[in-house]
């Protein structure tokens, strides 16, 4: 190539809308240029035979063609900078683009040589042809072309190529870079104004200058995302809230320990504010936390298998979970089978969480975390009371056998491995001091009770020791002398009214909470209240339901919380029973699959509105009936109320008590699907 101010160029500029092509001289007489190819080229393209219609008139490649391209689709922050006499001059930008060299030329060389090979082919074989052979041709006529079809045409690659091809060439003049027109042209890049006074806008501070100087692209942050699913970028994920990050981090990584987690945040993030954000989008799994199911299947979503929707997905994941808090092991066909799921979700379900062992099934994929589960007992708990509802859950919808969560939630799954002899013993000695130690004080705690009666002056009383023996017939027969009223008349019929007498005078047994009757305890004032709020959000509920919901209510509550000190099922129904519900005894069939929990049916008896006589009637329909008819409810509600009632006074008392399964009407909770 010559020198740019030396070379003869023909600068031909060709707009088309925003792409411009540049046409420019080779300089044919350089040492630098190869003829032999520039000639082999010219033949190539344009062929032996030179004409009017030939690329390369003088049978060398003379001229090379450059074509843009759009470099950025954003030019405002961008700008020509000219620095003279110690001043740096900025020119905005209104568009930019890049010129590459277009090899259009060998296309025409391809077309050439097909039309040859096309030629020689049709030459040789009219040679074979006879000269009589007389072909049948087929003659066909053009049909008006419709609107839609010029449309189509307009529109088509072939058509805008060819209207491209014929839009002529503007002829331009160069002007070299020390020309005067270019040091004219020139001349417009400089400020016109000498004096850095006059300026005001320099009058800010350079922080202000440089965000005017480049202001925040707002297309740019529009179309950045921000967080790919499969990379992070940490500096930017650190400028999001710390509730974000763990939401992203746990999105992105399924199973992390504690400790990981606090390393990606920094070392400035206080420990106690993770831990109340993990327990937002996470669950414990052997010391380790799993992000949830409803992180990973939002909303409205479904399965890119199988097409089915996410809460379906939801629940098979949350059982796989479930099963890693029992056991190191899962098996697949197993998950496959209960679930319901086809092989590539469940699939899914495992390789968040464990990896594939040959002949052994899937181990999840961390060791269990004990230094985790023995630095922050609290929320070992918590999450011990939510695994516990989602059991709950997952045994109702699967139809599951029970299998009992381990007793101390600190022990769930924990690492497997060969325990030796000595250990088993040490950790044998350790269970019994402590078994001892808990059963001498509750031999103590029973001696007070029975010295608690006032005994009249003159009256000795033997002491005889309380055997552990005794103590335990001795309760199991104030269990079994529990009144039950069993008479066929009048309204409390089945209904077991108020506190037992042989619980109201006892104690409950439970890490020695004392019933909830004596108010005077903070932790029977609190599941008092619980009680009390429950039931008036639902008028019924089984005692397996009500389980459910105070796990979830502890949960929710602060670490160390009173009622964290533990609640016996007990407890829990002597609370019931003293807050104003009474239990419904439901004649249940037989061969009912019912928990003996799901069995035990409690009701608020009265809530002080206008229904409670309705409702009333209607539970003693319930305590001789397991399901009946809208009909037949909705007479005894005439019959007993003594005034015709109307549908919506109906349907709010079965709203309130009941549901509906195939046209008939069942207590909330037993219906048995």
């Amino acid at each position: 190539m010559a020198n740019e101010e030396d070379d003869p160029v023909v600068q031909e500029i060709k707009p088309k809308q925003q792409k411009v092509e540049l046409e420019m001289a080779i300089d044919t007489l350089n040492p630098n240029y190869c003829r032999s190819k520039g000639e082999q080229i010219a033949l190539n393209v344009d062929g032996a035979c030179a004409d009017e219609t030939s690329t390369y008139s003088s049978k060398l490649m003379d001229k090379q063609t450059f074509c843009s391209s759009q470099t950025t689709s954003n030019t405002s922050r961008y700008a020509a900078a000219l620095y003279r006499q110690g001043e740096l001059h900025l020119t905005p930008l209104h568009g930019i683009l890049q010129l590459r060299p277009s090899f259009s030329y060998l296309d025409k060389a391809d077309a050439k040589h097909r039309e040859r090979e096309a030629a020689n082919e049709a030459g040789d074989s009219s040679q074979d042809e006879a000269e009589d052979d007389v072909k049948q041709i087929t003659v066909r006529f053009s049909r008006p072309e419709s609107e839609q079809a010029r449309q189509r045409r307009v529109q088509s690659y072939e058509f805008l190529q060819k209207k491209h091809a014929e839009e002529p060439w503007v002829h331009l003049h160069y002007y070299g870079l020390r020309d005067s027109r270019s040091e004219h042209e020139r001349q417009y890049l400089l400020c016109p104004g000498s004096s850095g006074v006059e300026n005001t806008e320099l009058v800010k501070s350079p922080s202000e200058y440089l965000m005017m100087l480049m202001p925040p692209s707002q297309e740019e942050e529009k179309d950045k995302p921000v967080a790919p699913s499969n990379v992070l970028s940490m500096a930017q994920l650190r400028t999001l809230p710390l509730a974000d990050q763990i939401k992203i981090l746990m999105k992105n990584v399924k199973v992390m320990p504690f400790a990981n987690l606090m390393s990606l945040l920094g070392p400035s993030i206080d420990s106690v504010a993770v831990l109340r954000g993990i327990q937002k989008v996470a669950m414990l799994v052997q010391g380790n936390w799993v992000v949830k199911s409803d992180i990973l299947y939002p909303k409205d979503s479904s399965s890119p298998h199988s097409g089915v929707p996410a809460e379906v997905l939801c629940r098979g994941r949350d059982f796989v979970m479930w099963k890693f808090t029992q056991s190191r092991w899962v098996v697949r066909k197993e998950v496959a089978t209960v679930t319901k799921l086809c092989a590539e979700d469940v699939k899914d379900f495992l390789e968040h969480m464990a990896v594939v062992r040959i002949n052994k099934g899937w181990e999840f994929i961390l060791p269990y975390d004990g230094e985790f589960i023995k630095k922050h007992p609290d929320v070992v708990q918590r999450q011990h009371m939510l695994w516990t509802g989602i059991q709950a859950k997952l045994e109702k919808v699967y139809n599951l056998v029970k299998e009992t969560m381990p007793k101390k939630p600190d022990a769930q799954s924990g690492p497997a491995g060969l325990v030796s002899g000595d250990q088993r013993i040490q950790v044998a000695k350790t269970k019994a001091q402590q078994n001892h130690a808990l059963l001498e004080r509750e031999l103590q705690r029973r001696k007070e009770q029975l010295r608690a009666p006032a005994v009249p002056p003159g009256v000795r009383i033997k002491e005889e020791p309380v055997s552990e023996e005794g103590e335990e017939d001795e309760e199991q027969e104030a269990e079994e002398e529990e009144p039950m009223d069993t008479s066929p008349s009048g309204l409390h019929s089945k209904l077991a009214n108020g506190l037992p007498p042989g619980r109201a005078a006892g104690t409950d047994s439970f890490n020695g909470h004392p019933p909830p009757g004596c108010a005077s305890t903070p932790v029977a004032r609190e599941l008092r209240a619980f009680v009390e709020a429950t039931f008036q959000r639902q008028f019924v509920l089984t005692l397996s339901e009500l389980k459910r919901l105070f796990n979830l209510h502890l949960a929710s509550l602060p670490p160390g919380h009173t009622l964290f000190s533990g609640i016996s099922d007990r407890m829990l129904q002597d609370t019931v029973l003293a807050a104003g519900c009474k239990q419904i005894l439901v004649p249940f069939p037989p061969q009912t699959a019912a928990s003996p929990d799901e069995q035990k049916v409690f009701a608020l008896w009265e809530s002080g509105d206008m229904s409670d006589q309705h409702r009333q009637v209607l539970l003693e329909i319930f305590s001789k009936n397991y399901r009946v008819r809208r009909n037949m409810i909705q007479s005894r509600l005439t019959q007993e109320c003594g005034e015709d009632l109307s549908k919506q006074e109906v349907d709010k008392v079965l709203k309130d008590c009941c549901v509906s399964y195939g046209g008939m009407w069942y207590l909330k909770g037993t219906v048995q699907s």
